[in-house]
């Protein structure tokens, strides 16, 4: 029986699934129980593959899924995908509701079968004597088990059709097939036939000319599926690529095989180590297209005809080998050479350097199956599963629990301070398109500031990564003043003062004065209270913190702090900035440090404290960078300044516990004139930008060490692997059990993006899980007993691992 089924998970707007009964009654979330089978992440949407159990725990779970936005529901009464046993199936894409409408974009009978759904995924047309293949599976024609079935099924069909002379396979909505479904990998969907290979095969051994006719994204399986077409066409609006290596994989459907015959082997290497994604213009210019035309399907179909009226059609990309032959090996060991210093010990990159060589080397079927080889490799291996917690990671962490407010616009924004910082923000409202004032207190330090924007911008187009227009573009939407009524329009304000409370407070209280009402008084403070600041205003409500990272218009987190009083609205409205900016997003509570640098003072002292008993500066630098990280703990140092070190420990002296212990290392080296790479000298010392290890630095830390009576010893670097990265860990858990992160994984991204730590060991919550939180527990009690009991564990560890959970979500 049809039935409207309304979900209506909180009391916001309800989200409606139609079904073709209009007359029968709406059923709530509370009169249905249908569990998660399965639940995972599909490009920026979620899919949740649901079965009808009832049970509170998994009715409870449904409800969380369905208080998200931009939701693919998949309801399935039963496992099975045969194609000849009908299932009870509903089906709806139901993107973020826009003013007041929620769209549906299809809906499945209960009944169907398989095989019947199938080819509603993919629909077959013609235009004369030009078959069209339409894609059709919202929100991005993911090459689900459903879309294999449809396309096998139209690619016979339009062979075997006498009056069809070519294929033109196309997307609906609003793009091509974006890639794989990665929420099927390792389900039982993955087995359906045919797979992709198979369909490789189909377009490859095809007697008539086919052409993917390509508009928004083509990548990775999609575009693996379009290289295996005679001809590929796009709008110039579109996006081609193969960013597999981000998730640790290769592209295992011929990627490195056919883009090399296409491109050239430098340029597929680049392609394919990167992920980047290519505009159709370049890739109209590099081969990985052969025309650019003005509208689908109608340019692509004329494009097809035209390539049919010629004959036969030309060779499949496989067997076109005029670009791989007689490589010089050279060119292989240089790029390995290359990407290995950007890889930062990531292994995909390098796995696809190999599968490209053997392209060269070997038939195009041996080679095809290194590739198919190594991808299961990879796909099997700690980094594939630790980038796969982090590419769903930076999506959870844009969402709120319970965050119900829409957000404002943001059209126009201000900065207060034109320093390296507060000029790097500006660039960041521009880059995006954002007009925005940028003000200080003299017109001399102001035009300092605008002059490092545009030096900095000049830069970037030298180095190709910035079109000439578009900095000019973006330089022009930045203005000057000294004037804060200027601002007063401004939807936002963002501080970028010195990182003093006083003076904070003083902006704040003049800007309260003159920012219309409603705009958002930010500031970008990384340690301060955003409480004591808001404080100085008669509008707390419209406080918060957007704390940026150095510099500002190339580090990807924004970190945001919600302060006790900011409204859910302004922290609805600096989140959906972030996706506004380019910025990956967290939301953290007001404390000493917030979500990253709360915990940084842990690594850095940890590493002071190897020092003392034995450890060098180049081992420990050496280790941390072996790791991934992009500088050592000690590099660091002396990169931001060792006497600001010193200050902001000796600020946060009076708050901690008396048994607080501190190194004397940094303070004995500032004053001895050892500041760090301004003075020449601090850890290492400096011949411009080069590092050497100093003896003076080895005497100053055997000194220390002799005063304390510590017996130095030599560490090895697993030894030192894990003392420094161990103590993140325990401090992580204790923001878990004291609120200031939503979750474990908001970590994982705060520091992937802020600190460097590599994504390929997942951030450093998703590391110690791997470890083993066992591990970590032992190492914090051992850390309390030489460093004072702030670095002991907290509740939630000890829990969880007296109660054997071997992860956070147990938490």
């Amino acid at each position: 029986m049809s039935k409207i089924v309304t979900f209506t998970p909180a009391p916001a707007r309800a989200r409606t699934l139609a079904r073709p009964n209009p007359d029968a009654p709406p059923v709530t979330i509370a009169e249905i129980s249908l569990p998660i089978f399965t639940a995972g992440f599909l490009s920026l949407r979620r899919i949740a593959a649901l079965r009808c159990i009832s049970t509170d725990r998994q009715r409870k779970r449904l409800h969380r899924l369905l208080c998200r936005n931009d939701m693919l529901y998949d309801v399935i009464e039963r496992k099975s995908v045969s194609s000849d046993r009908p299932i009870n199936h509903i089906r709806g894409c139901i993107p973020r509701p826009r003013n007041g409408e929620t769209r549906l974009y299809h809906a499945l009978d209960a009944g169907r079968t398989f095989a019947e759904i199938a080819m509603s995924a993919v629909r077959y047309e013609m235009d004369g004597d030009v078959g069209i293949v339409i894609v059709d599976y919202q929100p991005v024609n993911a090459l689900s088990a459903a879309v294999r079935t449809g396309l096998g099924s139209a690619f016979t069909k339009a062979r075997d059709d006498k009056n069809v002379k070519a294929l033109v396979i196309t997307g609906g909505g609003r793009t091509f097939i974006a890639g794989a479904d990665i929420t099927e990998m390792g389900t039982e969907k993955s087995k359906v036939k045919p797979d992709l290979h198979e369909l490789q095969k189909m377009l490859e051994e095809f007697p008539k000319v086919t052409v993917a006719a390509i508009h928004g994204t083509a990548l990775g399986g999609g575009y693996e599926l379009a290289l295996a077409c005679h001809y590929r066409v796009a709008v110039k609006s579109a996006k081609v690529g193969l960013p597999e290596v981000s998730l640790g994989l290769l592209p295992g459907a011929g990627g490195t095989q056919r883009l090399p015959r296409l491109v050239g082997i430098d340029a597929a290497i680049d392609i394919i180590t990167s992920g980047r994604h290519i505009s159709a213009s370049k890739a109209l210019d590099l081969g990985m297209i052969d025309a650019v035309v003005d509208d689908l399907p109608g340019g692509a179909v004329a494009f097809a005809r035209d390539m049919a009226a010629g004959g036969q059609p030309p060779l499949p990309v496989i067997a076109r080998n005029d670009k791989i032959v007689s490589i010089d090996p050279a060119v292989f060991v240089e790029a390995r050479r290359k990407v290995a210093a950007k890889a930062r010990g990531k292994n995909a990159p390098l796995v696809i350097i190999d599968c490209i060589e053997k392209a060269c080397n070997a038939p195009a079927e041996e080679a095809l199956a290194f590739e198919l080889a190594e991808f299961r490799k990879l796909y099997a291996s700690d980094q594939s599963a630790a980038l796969m917690h982090y590419f769903f990671a930076e999506r959870e962490a844009r969402r709120v629990p319970g965050l119900s407010a829409e957000p404002n616009d943001i059209a126009s924004a201000a900065v207060i301070g034109a320093g390296t910082m507060g000029g790097g923000i500006a660039m960041v409202f521009a880059n995006a398109g954002i007009p925005v004032y940028l003000t200080d207190v003299s017109n001399e330090a102001v035009e300092r500031g605008i002059a490092l924007i545009r030096k900095n911008y000049e830069t970037s187009v030298a180095r190709g990564s910035m079109p000439r227009a578009a900095a000019d573009r973006a330089l022009a939407l930045i203005s000057t003043t000294t004037d804060y009524a200027d601002l007063a329009d401004a939807d936002i304000v963002i501080e970028a003062a010195f990182e003093r409370l006083d003076i904070k407070q003083d902006i704040f209280a003049r800007l309260d004065k003159v920012m219309k009402p409603g705009a958002i008084l930010a500031s970008n403070t990384s340690t301060l209270s955003i409480d004591a600041i808001a404080d100085a205003t008669k509008r707390p409500e419209d406080v918060v913190g957007v704390h940026f990272f150095s510099p500002a218009n190339v580090m990807k987190l924004q970190e945001n702090i919600r302060g006790a009083r900011t409204s859910d609205q302004t922290v609805a409205t600096v989140m959906a900035l972030g996706k506004t900016l380019g910025k990956n997003v967290v939301l953290a509570r007001n404390c000493d440090g917030f979500i990253g640098n709360r915990m940084l003072q842990y690594y850095t002292g940890e590493a002071e404290f190897l020092l003392e008993q034995g450890a060098t500066p180049e081992q420990i630098d050496r280790v941390a960078m072996a790791f991934g990280m992009p500088m050592g703990p000690m590099a660091m140092r002396d990169m931001s300044g060792l006497d600001v070190g010193v200050l902001v420990r000796e600020a946060r002296r009076a708050s901690l516990p008396p048994d607080e212990r501190f190194s004397p290392i940094l303070a004995r080296l500032v004053d001895g004139g050892r500041l760090g790479m301004k003075t020449g000298k601090g850890f290492y010392r400096y011949e411009g930008r080069d590092k050497f290890p100093d003896p003076e630095t080895a005497a100053i830390i055997e000194d220390v060490a002799r005063e304390l009576g510590i017996e130095r010893r030599e560490f090895s670097d697993e030894e030192i692997e894990f003392r420094l990265f161990a103590p993140l860990v325990n401090e992580g858990a204790k923001e878990i059990e004291d609120g200031t992160a939503l979750r474990a994984s908001d970590i994982d991204v705060a520091w992937v993006n802020g600190y460097g730590f590599p994504a390929h060991k997942g951030g450093p919550m998703f590391w110690g899980e791997q470890v083993g939180l066992d591990r970590i527990y032992a190492a914090a009690l051992e850390a309390a007993k030489r460093n004072g009991s702030r670095w002991g564990p907290g509740k939630l560890l000890e829990r969880l691992t007296n109660e054997g959970k071997g992860g956070w979500r147990d938490a």
